[in-house]
C-alpha cells in the first residue's frame, strides 16, 4: 500500500504511526505517551558514519544526531510502545571498513535497516551486500550513482551531485560566467561531481577549460590553482568536503586569485568556515535550507522541521546543526516511521520507505517511488554565500 507521510517533528514519531494506522482503517494498541516508560524487545536499527578519518566533519554530526534521536524517540514513547536501539559503527570514511561495519550490523546485530554511510565511495562499497542481504539502506551521501539505477533496497537523503551541478549552472548563467575550472578531490564524490559537470555544463553553454584534482589529505592546492590561473577560467568550481575546499579558498587568497569560488553542498558546515577563515568570504554554494534557517520564510513548510532539529541538536550537542546531521535526521526518521507501519518485517519497512510522499525533512520534501529512491528535486537547494564568516541566503 502506498502511504502518504508528512513529517512534523514537533508532534513526535508516535503520532505518525497512529495517523497512518487510522488512515488505513487499522487499529493499534495504545502506546506510552511522552515521558512514559517504553518496554519490550527493542527495534534495532544500524547506523554507520565516518566518525573518524578525513570525513569526520560529516560523520560526527551524523553520529550525534543518531544518539539524540534514540533518546528523543524513546522519551516520546518509542515505536508503538517499544524502545528504539541504534547501533552505531565508525566506517572511518574507508570503503573496506564500511563493508565490515555493514556485515557486523546485519549479521551480528540483526538490524532492521541501516542509515549511512557518510560518503559516496563507502556507500557504493556496501550496496551489493545490502541488496543480497535484503536489508534497507538509507545513505547519507550525495552521489547520484547511489540511486541511479534504482536498487530495490537502497535509498538516500542528501540532494544529489547532479542536482547541485544543475543549481550551480543556474547561478553561473545568472552571473554570465561561461568558462570555469573544475577542481575536485580524488574520491568517488569528486570523480562523480566532475563527471556530472562535464556532462551538464557544455549543454548549458558553459565550457570547462581546466580539470584538476587533489587528495583529501593534501595540505596545499597551490600547484593546481597556479595552472588554473593561467587559463581563461572565470570561476573555480571546487568539489569536495572539508578540509580540502577550505584549503582551496585559502590558497586562492594567497595567490591573489580574484575569480569567484563556487563549492558543492559538501562544504555546508562549520568546519569549512573555521578552516577557511576570512578566505571563506564570498564563496557561493548550493545548500539545504538548514544552514540559513533564520533567513528562510516563515511560511516555508520545511521551517518547523528545521527549527525543531536545530533547537534539539544545539541543546544536545552544544553546537549548531548542519546539513550532514540533517541527512541522518531524515534517514532515521524515515526508518522509524516505516517500522511504525511494518514492525520487524524488513521487506515491509522497505516498502513503507518507497511509498513515502510529502515527507518534510531537514533536506527537503521527499517523494519516493519505485522509480525514485532519493525523492528530492533541485528545489531542495537554495544558493548560499559566505558573508563576514557566516552563511547568508543568496536566493
Amino acid at each position: 500500500m502506498r502511504s502518504s507521510i508528512r513529517l512534523l517533528s514537533v508532534l513526535g514519531v508516535l503520532l505518525f504511526a497512529l495517523v497512518w494506522a487510522a488512515g488505513c482503517g487499522e487499529r493499534r494498541a495504545e502506546a506510552p505517551g511522552p515521558g512514559e516508560e517504553v518496554s519490550g524487545k527493542p527495534f534495532v536499527i544500524g547506523a554507520m558514519f565516518a566518525v573518524t578519518g578525513d570525513a569526520s566533519s560529516l560523520g560526527i554530526p551524523e553520529k550525534k544526531t543518531a544518539e539524540m534521536l534514540e533518546k528523543m524517540i524513546n522519551a516520546d514513547g518509542g515505536i508503538n510502545g517499544r524502545p528504539l536501539e541504534i547501533v552505531i559503527e565508525d566506517t572511518k570514511g574507508e570503503e573496506a571498513e564500511a563493508l565490515k561495519a555493514a556485515r557486523r550490523l546485519v549479521e551480528a546485530n540483526e538490524v532492521l535497516a541501516i542509515v549511512g554511510p557518510s560518503r559516496t565511495g563507502t556507500t557504493l562499497a556496501v550496496m551489493d551486500y545490502m541488496e543480497s542481504a535484503e536489508v534497507p539502506l538509507i545513505s547519507c551521501a550525495a552521489g547520484v550513482d547511489i540511486v541511479e539505477p534504482v536498487r530495490k533496497w537502497v535509498f538516500k537523503t542528501p540532494q544529489t551531485d547532479r542536482m547541485a551541478i544543475e543549481k550551480i549552472i543556474e547561478h553561473l548563467r545568472g552571473e554570465k560566467i561561461s568558462r570555469i575550472a573544475f577542481l575536485a578531490d580524488n574520491t568517488e564524490l569528486g570523480k562523480r561531481g566532475t563527471r556530472e559537470a562535464e556532462k551538464l555544463m557544455p549543454a548549458a553553454g558553459i565550457k570547462v577549460v581546466a580539470r584538476e584534482e587533489y587528495a583529501p589529505r593534501d595540505t596545499s592546492m597551490e600547484q593546481q590553482l597556479a595552472k588554473i590561473a593561467k587559463t581563461k577560467a572565470q570561476a573555480v568550481v571546487c568539489w569536495g568536503t572539508p578540509p580540502g575546499p577550505a584549503i582551496v579558498a585559502r590558497n586562492m587568497r594567497q595567490l591573489g586569485m580574484e575569480m569567484p569560488l563556487i563549492c558543492s553542498h559538501g562544504v555546508a558546515n562549520e568546519t569549512f568556515l573555521k578552516v577557511a577563515g576570512e578566505a571563506a568570504n564570498g564563496v557561493v554554494l548550493p545548500a539545504g535550507r538548514l544552514v540559513v534557517l533564520d533567513q528562510i520564510a516563515t511560511e516555508d513548510p520545511q521551517r518547523p522541521v528545521l527549527e525543531d532539529y536545530a533547537d534539539k541538536y544545539k541543546a544536545e550537542a552544544g553546537s549548531p546543526a548542519d546539513s550532514f546531521g540533517g541527512y541522518a535526521w531524515d534517514g532515521i526518521q524515515l526508518v522509524v516511521s516505516a517500522i511504525g507501519q511494518a514492525g520487524e518485517d524488513r521487506a515491509g519497512i522497505r516498502d513503507a520507505i518507497e511509498g513515502t510522499t510529502d515527507f518534510l525533512g531537514a533536506s527537503g520534501v521527499f517523494n519516493f517511488s519505485a522509480e525514485d529512491h532519493n525523492g528530492l528535486t533541485k528545489d531542495a537547494f537554495v544558493m548560499v554565500k559566505v558573508v563576514e564568516g557566516k552563511w547568508r541566503l543568496a536566493y
